[in-house]
């Protein structure tokens, strides 16, 4: 996820290095939404000595940590950091890698113009910069366009054809006297997906234009002043107008009444845009958030909000809100850790994995990682799913639907104990790596050893440029995010979404399967509202961990495709609670552990609607005749099952094969409120660590590896 951050003072005099140190500030206030590299724009020496003329821009771009960008701004001698500015707008930006690996010709601010150096472009202006959080999901089309147009590429990035565009509407522009939000709202027309912007200019200096859709949004204002107003109306563009109309309007917009300025003009005022509060909170409590399709301009130290189009119900002004929470709470958003946060975004996270590779008109589902080796695939002889931990739970989820729809054999290994084993692996065979932080160390390993026996490779990871992705022949990115909490949960479900995919994608041509394959994209569609649905009984579960948390055990069951559901609440039971907690087939129920069921232990039960209904209830008449008192994970109104529940926890009923994901996110709560009333630190649980937080900002170390070169990077693209 990645990071906007920028800063505008107006009639504040401000020295380079200050501004340099607000913007590195703001930076590391969104350090934890993850990212690989980062990147700041800021005005360049006024050559000429005329506070009026353009300036350059300068970049300043490098992989790592924020604190690496800080070390590289001291470097530049051809800037005066002791030179005061008395009007100066800068933009920061901290990139999570969707599209290409973690590297500074990737990394964010994006240019107009390629003729300049990548680090701090001094010798000509670049024209226009931007920084972007979201994904463009045609921009592919739109760079086809511009490259026929002989606008060049450096970067394998979607936001690189934003300022490559805007410089395309500035070049035909119709008039000299054409406004910096024009151009922007010309922009955003012919941009498709989700996207939060800043826009910086040398030809519109001291001038900043953001816009968002899709992705947050935010603009802190602080002036040592009053404001005139704390209602701002907005502004719209008629579509009745002619376009030189339109245009000699939106041309004269900044010097409206309707914009913010302090008491009398010419007052100072600052101005600070972020992807969330936690970046601007120190510096002021005063935010307007914008909502989708909003067009924030600041001109002449003078904030206005512009519209296309006015739709009908909506809120026709944008309110300045004062911020009450402290800056950890913030960061948080609601939540009282990032472990909960993460499990409330699962709705989300599930869009995100599958936007823009299924579509369900037509019913047609592309891994574009994995669409040149789609023969390959389909010619195996069997496919290994290899994993660690959550990742390896996430393979056991998929393994029956996936035997289903390929028709292959499916192996699921524990990684090290695949190596273990000195498993055979054959040139026919397609092997799978599973891995949220991508630098998993067993499943690395794993990989090297199926790539030394001629197995085609394929990652399944959330980190763009990890040594998974780098080393296999293929992958998929499941676009979860970043997980700051160590025990994962996102992730989880976003993996199990992207596996059932790729059964979905091999498929696609099995007319016996086709039943089978709209049943379960209809069951993706609406997926994201039953999660929600679910997320809804936290209250009952908070309920159920009040009378759970002092005992020492727990056992959990379930078979078919809930048993992956079983073993991953097991894990995550004993990664941040520290209870004793098992996973158990019911099946096998009475091979051993029936021997532990009594009145004093407790036993979670998972019983669906499916194939193992009927099993799954003769199971619970075992338990129940051993005075268990099971706590039943179930279907809504599933009275054969409640009437004989010790408590119950109902579920929305979906497709069998994507019901492991509802059932597991009740497990995901209840281990965070046993870890909250056991007295736990939820994200940080002792002797364990985030392969992501450990390796986050090793993942762009120069590996020597064979199939690391670009052909591989572009194959992940998916």
């Amino acid at each position: 996820m990645c990071g906007i951050f920028a800063y505008l003072n107006y009639q504040v005099p401000r020295t380079r290095k200050e501004i340099f140190e607000t913007l590195v500030k703001g930076l590391q206030r969104l350090e934890y939404r993850g990212y690989d590299s980062a990147g700041i724009a800021v005005d360049g020496p006024n050559k000429t000595g005329n506070h009026n003329d353009n300036k350059s821009i300068c970049l300043i771009k490098k992989t790592g940590k924020v604190k690496a960008l800080d070390e590289e701004l001291y470097k530049k001698d051809s800037l005066d950091l002791d030179e005061e500015l008395y009007t100066h707008f800068g933009i920061a930006h901290t990139r999570w890698a969707t599209h290409g690996e973690p590297s500074e010709l990737n990394s964010h601010p994006h240019r107009s113009d390629k003729d300049n150096g990548v680090l701090c472009a001094l010798a000509l202006a670049q024209e226009f910069v931007v920084i972007h959080n979201g994904i463009i999901t045609n921009y592919k089309e739109l760079k086809e366009y511009l490259m026929a147009k002989g606008y060049e590429f450096e970067s394998e990035t979607d936001t690189e054809v934003i300022p490559k565009l805007i410089k395309y509407v500035y070049d035909n522009r119709e008039s000299v006297s054409i406004s910096f939000s024009t151009l922007v709202e010309r922009v955003i027309q012919q941009l498709e997906g989700a996207f939060a912007l800043v826009f910086k200019s040398h030809h519109f200096p001291g001038e900043a234009v953001a816009t968002r859709r899709g992705s947050p949004l935010l603009i802190g204002v602080r002036s040592q002043y009053e404001l005139l107003t704390e209602h701002i109306p907005i502004q719209y563009n008629s579509a009745r107008l002619k376009e030189k109309t339109q245009e000699k309007n939106s041309h004269n917009r900044p010097d409206c009444s309707n914009s913010i300025s302090s008491v009398g003009d010419g007052k100072a005022v600052e101005y600070y845009f972020a992807s969330d509060a936690s970046a601007i909170i120190e510096h002021t409590n005063k935010v307007l958030y914008m909502e989708d399709d909003d067009i924030a301009i600041v001109a002449g130290g003078k904030l206005s909000i512009h519209r296309m189009k006015r739709q009908a119900g909506e809120d026709p002004a944008r309110v300045i809100q004062t911020l009450q929470m402290e800056l950890q709470q913030i960061m948080r958003g609601n939540f009282d850790a990032f472990m909960q946060k993460e499990i409330f975004e699962q709705p989300e996270s599930v869009v995100n994995t599958m936007r823009g590779r299924i579509c369900f008109d037509t019913h047609r589902v592309v891994l574009g990682g994995l669409k040149d080796h789609l023969k390959e695939i389909k010619r195996c002889r069997r496919l290994i799913m290899i994993g660690c931990g959550t990742s390896f739970h996430a393979a056991v989820a998929t393994r029956q639907i996936l035997e289903e729809l390929t028709e292959l054999p499916v192996m699921v290994e524990l990684a090290s104990d695949f190596l273990d084993r000195s498993t055979p692996v054959f040139r026919d065979d397609v092997c799978f790596f599973i891995s949220q932080s991508g630098e998993t160390a067993d499943t690395l390993m794993a990989l090297r050893y199926c790539k030394d026996h001629g197995a085609l490779t394929v990652g399944i990871t959330n980190t763009v440029g990890s040594s998974i992705c780098r080393e296999t022949n293929c992958g998929v990115h499941i676009n979860a995010g970043p997980e700051i909490g160590v025990a994962s949960t996102k992730a989880y479900t976003s993996q199990f979404v992207a596996l059932t995919m790729f059964g979905l994608m091999v498929s696609e041509d099995r007319l016996s399967l086709q039943k089978r394959r709209l049943e379960i994209i209809n069951g993706f569609k609406v997926l994201p509202e039953l999660i929600k649905k679910v997320l809804s009984l936290d209250d009952n579960i908070k309920a159920i961990a009040n009378e759970l948390y002092q005992r020492k055990s727990l056992l959990v069951m379930g078979r078919g495709f809930n048993y992956a559901t079983c073993l991953e609440g097991a894990l995550k039971i004993k990664e941040i609670t520290y209870m004793h907690s098992e996973g158990i087939l019911a099946g096998e129920l009475k091979h051993g552990p029936l021997a532990l069921i009594d009145k004093h232990m407790p036993v979670i039960m998972i019983i669906m609607k499916d194939a193992c209904y009927t099993k799954c209830q003769n199971a619970l008449q075992q338990v129940t005749a051993r005075s268990g008192r099971p706590i039943i994970l179930c279907c809504e109104d599933d009275t054969e099952v409640t009437k004989n529940a010790y408590k119950t926890i109902e579920l929305p009923h979906t497709v069998d094969c994507l019901q492991g994901i509802l059932s597991v996110i009740p497990l995901q709560l209840l281990s965070f409120h046993l870890a909250v009333l056991r007295g736990f630190d939820v994200d940080c649980p002792r002797n364990l660590a985030k392969g992501q937080r450990e390796r986050f900002f090793r993942v762009f170390d120069a590996w020597e590896c064979p199939g690391s070169g670009e052909g591989t990077r572009q194959r992940w693209w998916s």
